[in-house]
């Protein structure tokens, strides 16, 4: 049956409404009219008000409304390990700290510490998340729960992992996680091998063609520091970008997570396969991997988005803060105030974080046809006050902690800052049992 032309569910209304469309509109009071999980119009608040009589209005007098951020890469359950193994270098922090830790890990305690990564993204403004982790299924199950939008992944290594063991047994359970969520309207199965230097060029390849042959993401670590570069060639007598290429991998499916080590020919190679990237700047700079050269990659014509990787090597997963990070550490590393400016760092984090996903029809900005994943932040405070440009205030002024509703698929999941789809004291005390549990093991 066809809805008639003046119906809508929900009107979000503010002072603001940034589209982040081509031509990067702004409405002064402004409103977003949804039907189901659809945005139907965007447009003046009192004209759609008048339109949409009997839609409910989540309305917010000093709201700035804007789309939800994508978070493009995250270890969500590794909230379990903050600040467990800090200041370390990254090939130490792995191997002596979160491998082991990670051994002792169940499908219960991934669930529970995804359930905290998921509260905190949407208390932060993210609404859209690409995880690599363990036991997906339960990351899964967790993110149902929420209501957000994922992209979620089993990560593969070429040694037994603590969720199916050997690698055959990994397989099957990837084909199966397949088909629990063929077709759903918001978790969309990625295949993750972890990295080049734990991977076989086998392993490399058996799992891009399960990408081919279920037209799924193929996402992995990728030249994230020199300690990789020195071992890749030691094994492969080749960089991990020329190693994929050589294998014949590279290509558009394929989400090349932090890129931190490339040269001019690798970053044309990646341009040239119309693979995707992931800079995730501030673990990058804690655990001194170094400067993706993400200015080259956009002139390139790479889609780049932004990641908070995980909480252990973060330690948070707030993206206002990585794109205030991302915008102030190519000025400083090019000594050029405007080699990355807020217009480029907040489309990575909206539009351009679309792109890498393969979803920039749906999500990234707000324009009908596209899904409701909105977010609502609250201008009337001392550090957003005033304000002459929109970019430059989310990117240099704003956090996490100024988003005060969430929309994702059509659906409020939080309001006045109340998660509506999670219990949020429940999630809290669950972790904190859990870390007194963490804590009493390894003393």
């Amino acid at each position: 049956m066809n809805q008639p032309d003046n119906t809508a569910d929900l009107l979000v209304t503010g002072s603001h409404l940034y589209l982040q469309d081509k031509d990067r509109t702004i409405i002064r009071d402004g409103c977003v009219a949804i039907l189901g999980d659809t945005i139907v119009e965007v447009g003046d608040s009192d004209y759609l008000a008048a339109k949409y009589p009997g839609a409910e209005e989540l309305a917010t007098e000093h709201g700035l409304i804007m789309p939800g951020l994508i978070n493009t890469h995250t270890h969500a359950a590794m909230t379990r390990f903050r600040g467990l193994a800090d200041d370390l270098p990254l090939m130490q922090w792995l191997q002596e700290y979160i491998f082991p830790a990670e051994a002792k890990l169940t499908g219960a305690m991934v669930y529970q510490a995804t359930l905290l990564s998921l509260a905190e993204m949407i208390k932060s403004g993210t609404t859209t998340f690409c995880d690599m982790y363990l036991f997906a299924k339960d990351v899964a199950r967790a993110t149902l729960e929420s209501g957000m939008r994922a992209w979620i992944g089993e990560v593969f290594y070429d040694f037994p992992s603590p969720n199916y063991g050997e690698i055959a047994n990994g397989l099957p359970y990837l084909e199966e996680f397949f088909n629990m969520y063929e077709n759903h309207p918001l978790i969309n199965v990625t295949v993750d091998p972890h990295a080049v230097y734990t991977c076989s060029p086998g392993l490399l390849k058996k799992l891009k063609q399960m990408a081919d042959r279920h037209d799924a993401l193929y996402v992995i670590h990728l030249a994230e520091n020199a300690e990789e570069l020195k071992g890749v060639q030691e094994l492969y007598g080749t960089s991990p970008v020329s190693h994929l290429e050589n294998l014949g991998v590279l290509d558009s499916r394929v989400v090349a997570v932090h890129c931190v080590m490339l040269t001019g020919a690798e970053t044309d190679v990646l341009a040239r396969r119309g693979a995707k990237v992931v800079h995730c700047p501030e673990s990058n700079m804690k655990l001194a991997s170094g400067i993706a050269p993400v200015p080259d990659m956009l002139a390139a014509g790479i889609s780049v988005g932004l990641g908070t990787d995980g909480s252990a090597s973060n330690n948070n997963e707030d993206m206002f803060g990585e794109m205030n990070s991302a915008a102030k550490l190519h000025k400083a590393a090019a000594l050029n105030p405007t080699i990355m400016s807020a217009e480029t760092v907040l489309a990575m984090a909206t539009l351009h974080g679309a792109s890498v996903l393969g979803a920039a029809n749906e999500i990234g900005s707000l324009e009908p046809g596209k899904k409701a994943d909105i977010i609502v932040l609250d201008l009337d405070q001392p550090h957003l006050t005033p304000f002459f440009n929109i970019p430059s205030l989310l990117v240099y002024a704003a956090r996490g902690a100024d988003v005060v509703h969430s929309i994702i698929n059509g659906r409020i999941v939080m309001r006045n800052r109340q998660l509506l789809t999670l219990d949020e004291k429940m999630i809290l005390g669950s972790i904190r049992t859990m870390a007194d549990q963490l804590k009493s093991t390894a003393a």
